[in-house]
């Protein structure tokens, strides 16, 4: 049997249609993760989530400033507070570093430039910041990261805004900082963006950007097991 090179490796896209539990899409990736075998073809989740606020493992509950009806969950990514509703593009990466031999950091460049390309195709300059992941325009903050790295495979992913209530998130300190702005693309575009396009051209920017690292890479993961990335 011949060995498969990494960038060979098949890549599963899930589409979840309707919106869905932010509590049950967590139970369901923890015991994907846990149950998924050296064989087990990588996943992307692409998704919507009900309106909820989440934490993260060292997430600090003085970051929700206003508490209301929108449910808090605590969640095991890494990073502080966020916030998902209908009209937010998000991407969970259920994938084995070790196999694709790529690091956690490389995966959070990654994420960000797909982010960064995709923007730019609809003529929006985005930037990332060091210190800050996430993706930005001017000064406004428009995808969140956060991910977890459990026996060398992630899950969790982003989050980018495309036409959503933004709201709520001035009623907390957006990734535990305060008075972070965000944006979304509605606010950016003249026709209106759909969340389900978006997905789909997201998907394949990311899956572009992932074939050429791999194509030039042979590293492999030096990401402790069962260690949170606080975005």
């Amino acid at each position: 049997m011949g060995v498969i090179n990494a960038c060979q490796l098949p890549l599963e896209v899930r589409y979840l249609n309707g919106l869905q539990h932010y509590a049950t899409t967590l139970a369901a990736m923890q015991k994907w993760t846990a149950m998924r075998q050296s064989t087990t073809v990588d996943q992307i989740w692409l998704l919507e989530h009900f309106p909820v606020l989440t934490l993260g493992q060292a997430g600090r509950p003085e970051h929700i400033l206003t508490p209301n009806s929108i449910p808090i969950i605590q969640s095991d990514r890494g990073g502080q507070v966020t916030y998902h509703a209908p009209g937010q593009m998000v991407a969970y990466v259920l994938l084995d570093l070790h196999r694709r031999g790529i690091g956690i950091k490389r995966l959070v460049e990654l994420l960000e430039q797909s982010v960064i390309d995709l923007l730019a195709l609809n003529g929006i300059v985005a930037e990332r910041r060091v210190g800050a992941p996430g993706v930005y325009v001017a000064d406004a903050k428009i995808a969140a990261l956060g991910l977890r790295v459990r026996r060398g495979c992630t899950y969790h992913g982003l989050a980018l805004n495309v036409a959503m209530n933004l709201a709520p998130f001035t009623q907390i300190n957006p990734c535990g900082y305060a008075g972070l702005r965000v944006t979304q693309l509605a606010n950016l575009m003249e026709t209106p963006p759909d969340v389900a396009a978006v997905s789909r051209t997201w998907v394949t920017v990311f899956r572009g950007l992932l074939a050429a690292h791999q194509q030039h890479s042979s590293s492999t993961c030096s990401s402790s097991c069962n260690a949170a990335l606080s975005l």
